[in-house]
């Protein structure tokens, strides 16, 4: 079946079992992109101040903030440097790279941090994102880890810089899918955590990537709608096919989930379809509501088949690349709702 059935050339982490082109070698700082330099507005797939997706919303009612907002949002992309293209062979993607940046712009910024406009004025960072293989190449994982680990200095680095130029005391939600979700991990428990900033930190939504729950010193996973300096997490998979294979490895207990219904963290607790506001898939300009349903199961979320415009096509139990989507207009409610309820504190 072809993504774009599903989700909008939403390629992302996990996503595909393997990969036609992959990286070269051994990794090699050497011949890696050079780093970005953040105070050139090219290197920013979103930003305040330029006119990008992450401003864009799927219906006219929904308005964007836009510059007068009081909250920043920082958002992190999933891995679109995917291996389907022959250029696509080395460990990190160039941040200058015009078409992979316009496979970001198109599929996250748009599909994703768009959902945040509603509160705040959205950064998203150009990063050297590590290659999808990473995450599936047994054979050299010296390489994988470096290639990770060169994409995290670019996500630290664009903080550093928005900390240093842009934020200027202000709350801010961190917002994040896929490999930018397991950065953004990273970067909470780095920068973040046990520092004055934790005060700024509205909420965390680090979506796409397995948090366990021991994770952080303190930091601990939202389990209220309106629960600030907190974070939620979740991966959503079909219902029965997990429920068919309690033994996949992928099943691991000790996972933070968060459900994106009701937003909270209790297992077992089934949330109906008819409480979702809608989720957005293709073509964007468009809302389904009661899309999907929601339920905690040892560490996962489990849906029902999402129903919308060629659907019955899809064959697909990993949700991943509709983490957001499928729940987007909650997520939005929701960052709204906390957002206010960081101010009345």
């Amino acid at each position: 079946m072809s993504i774009k059935l599903f989700f909008p050339v939403l390629l992302s982490t996990l996503v595909i079992i393997s990969c036609a082109v992959r990286p070269k070698g051994e990794f090699s700082q050497a011949s890696a992109p050079p780093a970005p330099n953040y105070a050139d507005m090219n290197n920013w797939a979103a930003h305040p101040d330029k006119n990008d997706p992450a401003d864009k919303t799927p219906i006219p009612e929904l308005k964007s903030v836009g510059n007068d907002a009081p909250v920043d949002v920082l958002f992190f992309y999933p891995t679109t440097y995917t291996g389907t293209k022959r250029y696509e062979n080395q460990w990190n993607a160039d941040v200058k790279d015009s078409r992979i940046n316009k496979k970001t712009d198109g599929s996250a910024i748009q599909f994703q941090a768009s959902i945040f406009n509603g509160v705040g004025r959205v950064y998203a960072p150009r990063y050297r994102q590590a290659h999808l293989n990473v995450f599936y190449n047994k054979k050299k994982p010296a390489s994988n880890k470096a290639a990770l680990a060169l994409a995290y200095t670019d996500i630290e680095a664009a903080f550093e810089y928005y900390l240093k130029h842009w934020n200027q005391g202000r709350p801010f939600i961190i917002a994040a899918h896929s490999q930018g979700a397991l950065h953004a991990m990273n970067l909470i428990k780095r920068k973040i955590e046990g520092t004055n900033l934790e005060k700024q930190l509205i909420a965390a939504y680090i979506v796409g990537w397995p948090v366990p729950e021991n994770f952080y010193d303190h930091f601990q996973p939202c389990r209220e709608p309106d629960q600030t300096n907190c974070f939620c997490s979740w991966r959503t998979w079909n219902r029965q096919y997990i429920l068919d294979h309690k033994d996949d490895p992928r099943i691991v207990d000790g996972i933070v989930c968060t459900n994106p219904l009701c937003w909270n963290t209790k297992e077992g607790e089934y949330v109906p379809k008819t409480e979702n506001l809608g989720g957005v898939v293709n073509p964007f300009e468009k809302i389904y509501p009661e899309i999907v349903d929601a339920e905690i199961y040892r560490g996962l979320l489990l849906a029902n088949k999402p129903k919308f415009k060629g659907s019955f096509l899809m064959t697909r139990k990993n949700y991943h690349i509709g983490d957001f989507n499928l729940y987007y207009m909650n997520v939005r409610e929701n960052a709204r709702q906390r957002t206010n309820a960081y101010f009345e504190e």
